[in-house]
């Protein structure tokens, strides 16, 4: 057992609150987790509501269930979610719940069911919940995205471990990347977050036309659009509250142009997506479009994926992350975006961030279009980075600038 674990627990719980989320008085909070991690969401319960919040609502999930019916339920009901769950949505993006999401399945959780059935629902899901989605990725609300050791997803990425001492390995390793072994780890957010921001201050200086990565597995020129914004670290809403959408995080990001993307791209990490592993993607794209996409592995769930809708054969987000950040030298892979963007270079499928363009916020769908931003119901990281890729800004003129030098800042 870790030494002090309910205290560490604790802290955890308390970090979420305060800096992932930033709870604000009165502000109402949405709590996503598996039933599995009880102690923790008690935890964040007891912290959020001593930060003010003037209900905390739970959305329960758990894996078996959403199997069985993934399973089990008729066509009509994949294809159709019931009205409760759409007003739900639009209660939590109306009143701007704080929304804290918990990541602990098993990364295969969904592998053996029939890929078309999940997409339908998933289709289906992402009409439904459109209002919350886009409250998310405007910024309207705080939100952030953590994880939790469950016991599958322990063993997977600790394959040499067994129950007990596979989840120990698991937290220690959350615990080490959110910070909580520092003596005062909302201090050391608050410092992170600080270098992150002079990194993003730097990029949004530069105003580049385009980034060209390289490696021995990818050439690809990915075309930014006029008045982008980077980001790192902490976002903000339009009240002015600072949250952590991520937590780890070691990137600073920013949307593509999705009319300018030519080149091909090889993910360097498997991805875990619809509760399957995806392994070796790699992706050709021409003016903007994916033409050619092939994985050695998840070869029919990727399919699904690129079909989800137009946006979804674009890019939506660029990000930057040193091959030198900690959860990359750990030399562990999770088999969960949450970490492995984090330890690498990531692109995203799908749909881009409003908040990544001057006043994008205020934009239509049409309006973001024209000005190059992706729009989707989906968007989905994938991992391109390792320590042999080089990256330059293209400036407006042609002038080349040295970004990333061997996986590092140059």
């Amino acid at each position: 057992m870790i030494e002090n674990f309910s205290e560490k627990l604790k802290k955890y719980a308390e970090l979420i609150v305060k800096v992932g989320v930033n709870v604000q008085k009165g502000q109402p909070v949405v709590l996503y987790i598996s039933v599995t991690q009880q102690e923790l969401a008690h935890l964040i319960v007891e912290e959020a509501y001593e930060a003010g919040a003037s209900e905390v609502m739970i959305e329960w999930k758990d894996t078996f269930s959403e199997r069985e019916f993934l399973k089990h339920a008729s066509e009509e009901r994949l294809e159709n979610v019931p009205e409760y769950i759409v007003k739900k949505g639009n209660y939590i993006a109306e009143k701007k719940a704080a929304r804290i999401s918990v990541m602990s399945a098993d990364p295969g959780a969904y592998a053996g069911i029939d890929q078309k059935r999940i997409a339908k629902n998933q289709a289906a899901m992402g009409k439904a919940l459109r209002q919350v989605r886009k409250a998310t990725q405007n910024n309207d609300l705080s939100w952030t995205v953590v994880s939790a050791a469950d016991q599958a997803w322990a063993e997977k990425v600790f394959p040499e471990k067994k129950g007990q001492a596979a989840i120990d390995a698991l937290w220690e390793e959350i615990f080490k990347t959110t910070r909580i072994d520092k003596a005062d780890p909302v201090k050391a957010w608050h410092e992170h977050d600080q270098k992150l921001h002079e990194k993003s201050d730097w990029l949004n200086e530069q105003q580049f036309s385009a980034l060209h990565y390289v490696s021995p597995v990818t050439d690809i020129t990915i075309g930014l659009p006029e008045n982008h914004v980077w980001e790192g670290a902490g976002s903000f809403t339009p009240e002015g509250t600072e949250f952590m959408a991520n937590m780890p995080t070691e990137e600073v990001f920013t949307a593509p142009d999705c009319r300018r993307i030519d080149g091909y791209v090889t993910s360097t990490k498997p991805l875990s997506y619809a509760g399957n592993i995806l392994e070796d993607m790699k992706f050709t794209f021409k003016d903007g479009k994916v033409v050619e996409a092939t994985a050695k592995k998840g070869q029919e769930v990727l399919e699904h994926l690129l079909e989800t809708d137009a946006g979804a054969k674009s890019l939506g987000e660029v990000s930057l992350v040193p091959d030198p950040s900690p959860i990359s030298q750990s030399g562990i892979i999770f088999f969960n975006t949450l970490f492995d963007e984090n330890a690498s270079d990531h692109l995203a499928l799908g749909a881009s961030y409003p908040f990544n363009v001057a006043g994008g916020t205020k934009m239509s769908d049409e309006e973001l279009l024209d000005h190059g931003m992706n729009v989707s119901q989906t968007h989905v990281d994938f991992m391109v980075g390792s320590a042999d890729m080089d990256i330059d800004g293209i400036k407006k003129d042609g002038t080349i600038v040295p970004v990333f030098r061997n996986g590092d800042w140059a």
